[in-house]
């Protein structure tokens, strides 16, 4: 019985480890949302995307997940007409990041709330673990 409370504490710690990477690649999306290019008529910043993947992991058999991959979001960039700005093109646009900051703060709450279920579970299956050790004792 202990053995099955493990394999729910690393089911719940992988789903950590893949939404604290989800975290990582939304700070970065935010810390960028008005990072424009310092080339004239460059792209700026392309806002990225996590993917995840389930996987069965070999030891325990047990259905994981981990980050698939990081893409980046091939949405129009805003343009904006600041014909004296350093980067514009030739028309006096210059292409703002596709970040919105609403999405990424609504991206980061959903993470957010996943990480903090699948800290619960792991608690809760420390704690069941803990309870049989003693029940065993």
């Amino acid at each position: 019985m202990s053995g099955n409370l493990t394999v729910s504490a690393d089911i719940a710690a992988s789903g950590m480890k893949a939404q604290a990477e989800r975290l990582k690649v939304i700070a970065q999306n935010m810390a960028n949302a008005e990072s424009v290019s310092t080339e004239k008529g460059g792209q700026p910043y392309r806002r990225q995307v996590v993917s995840f993947q389930n996987y069965v992991d070999a030891a325990t058999g047990a259905e994981m997940v981990r980050v698939d991959k990081i893409v980046k979001d091939m949405s129009q960039f805003e343009k904006k007409y600041a014909p004296s700005h350093p980067s514009a093109d030739a028309q006096g646009y210059i292409s703002l990041p596709n970040v919105n900051p609403l999405v990424e703060m609504m991206d980061m709450k959903e993470a957010q709330r996943a990480y903090d279920a699948n800290m619960n579970m792991l608690k809760t299956a420390r704690e069941m673990n803990a309870s049989v050790l003693d029940i065993l004792k």
